[in-house]
């Protein structure tokens, strides 16, 4: 088979398991870089029910541990930051794309800065820098549960505070 006819046909991954139906037999129907050349973005089709479903290729890198407020220890995981961003910006005009963009910047941001351990603080303080950005409500529901407040009088300060950066 020639380069040019294989790179026109579907290629064909015995691993990946289609997420409706379990099949283990998908194609991948288009790649993509994305901007900063951190990831590929793979569309993929199931040979058995035809679900369409994307999937994302990173390098692996050394296993960086977040220090929890309590002091326990997690494995670093850019799920919880995108998760915390999708909370954030539900019904909110913040498209998935954009979201999966800046869990990047912050994935790549922490380990750059840090070799073995971060502070959880130091990750949410980063994901409200980017909201504060890119979405004033998001910001604030974000806020909202990252500082726990603890009364209305702590939520108004938070937003008296966005408010005077705008006036700036």
């Amino acid at each position: 088979m020639s380069s040019k006819l294989r790179a026109q046909s579907p290629q064909r991954n015995n691993l990946m398991k289609c997420p409706s139906c379990g099949y283990s037999e998908t194609k991948v129907i288009d790649s993509r870089l994305n901007t900063d050349g951190t990831s590929i973005r793979r569309r993929r089709e199931c040979l058995k029910c035809e679900k369409r479903f994307t999937t994302y290729e990173y390098v692996e890198q050394v296993p960086l541990l977040v220090v929890k407020r309590d002091g326990r220890r997690q494995p670093f995981d850019r799920k919880k930051i995108t998760a915390g961003l999708m909370k954030a910006c539900e019904k909110r005009p913040v498209s998935v794309d954009k979201m999966e963009e800046i869990t990047g910047e912050i994935a790549r941001a922490v380990q750059r800065k840090y070799d073995r351990e971060v502070d959880s603080r130091e990750i949410g303080e980063l994901i409200m820098e980017k909201l504060a950005a890119l979405d004033e409500v998001a910001y604030v529901r974000f806020a909202s549960v990252y500082r726990q407040f603890r009364d209305v009088n702590q939520f108004m300060s938070e937003l008296q505070g966005m408010l005077k950066k705008d006036k700036k």
